[in-house]
């Protein structure tokens, strides 16, 4: 029970020590808390009234664009796409899996941190030259676009994001716009969704059909017109012959022409009931409040670390007053001194 009570009073005068300690040095912290408090508002201050190109800490902002990535019913397509496309290698590296397995949204995510994508944005906005970049001038404008560009998919969705900070928001979103653009055309180069590359040879297929058909009627218009101004009569039966396979062909490619158009009118009436795989579904806006920093945040961290870092100057303080005012303890520090 002694023991006990003793340990108690022990506890009891150690939490007065160093209440006491405290109390001593209270003006010291409230001085330098008070300063930090201080020095961080008119540092936010400062950042604020600042040109954004001078400021310490200028607002940045955050336009964003989001895109429905559809999957396709199976992996082969977007497999033997990347293994045509030569991209197979380079999306291994980057943890896509080319296999049966591979999906479009891991190749969207893939593609948004490509070095080709990155050294795209540096060439198109000059990166190089606006952030001054002299060594190694590929590999560091990547890094940094590495910071500011950043892609998100979500799963359950199934929406893609991409978004780009800046301190020019206008800049950041003609950035993000390029990134889009960009995406989307290298979807339709691998040719992953069917019913566009059905559409395109369709259209290219009309056209032909519909060339075909305008050549075949002017052969037929010359041809009668070489009976009309006083052919030969010995030719009339030959002449007759030729217009009539001229007729049978125009016949044929009239359906063939039909038949095309029918089929293309069927796909856009599909086109418009299916998604297609990669969507545009919101375009980037120039945003008109800043993503960061938190300055309010950066005043209240700085306010506690500098109280707790004047709270432990304090007993830092007290500690070297003890010591030199315990003999025994400064004779120890003298003969640490000497043997040193």
């Amino acid at each position: 029970m002694e023991g006990n009570v003793n340990n108690q009073q022990e506890d009891e005068i150690s939490l007065i020590d160093l209440f006491a300690v405290l109390l001593h040095y209270k003006w010291m912290i409230i001085i330098v808390t008070g300063l930090a408090m201080i020095f961080a508002v008119v540092f936010s201050i400062i950042s604020i009234v600042l040109p954004p190109e001078k400021s310490p800490l200028p607002n940045k902002f955050t336009p964003r664009a989001e895109m429905l990535i559809k999957e396709n019913s199976s992996g082969g397509g977007l497999s033997s796409a990347l293994a045509s496309s030569g991209l197979g290698s380079l999306a291994g590296l980057a943890g896509v899996n080319v296999g049966g397995g591979a999906t479009n949204a891991s190749l969207a995510t893939f593609l948004a941190s490509s070095n080709m994508l990155l050294d795209a944005v540096t060439d198109k906005f000059g990166i190089i030259e606006k952030y001054k970049i002299e060594e190694h001038v590929r590999a560091n404008s990547r890094k940094l676009l590495k910071k500011v560009l950043s892609a998100s998919y979500d799963e359950e969705s199934g929406i893609f994001t991409v978004s780009y900070t800046d301190i020019d928001p206008a800049f950041a979103q003609s950035v993000v716009n390029f990134v889009v653009d960009w995406m989307g055309d290298k979807f339709d180069e691998l040719g992953l969704d069917n019913n566009k590359i059905q559409k395109e040879n369709l259209e290219r297929n009309i056209q032909s059909s519909y060339n075909e058909i305008l050549r075949i009627e002017g052969e037929v218009k010359k041809l009668g017109a070489s009976v009309g101004y006083g052919g030969d009569a010995w030719n009339i039966p030959s002449i007759t012959t030729g217009s009539a396979k001229l007729q049978l062909e125009l016949d044929a490619q009239r359906q063939v022409y039909t038949q095309l158009k029918t089929q293309y009118e069927l796909l856009k009436v599909q086109m418009m009931s299916d998604t297609p795989i990669f969507q545009i579904l919101e375009r980037p806006e120039i945003p008109d409040m800043k993503s960061g920093p938190s300055r309010g945040k950066l005043c209240i961290i700085i306010s506690f670390a500098a109280f707790f870092m004047s709270v432990f100057a304090a007993f830092a303080l007290n500690a070297w007053k003890n010591i030199k005012n315990d003999p025994e303890a400064a004779e120890k520090l003298k003969l640490k001194k000497r043997n040193n």
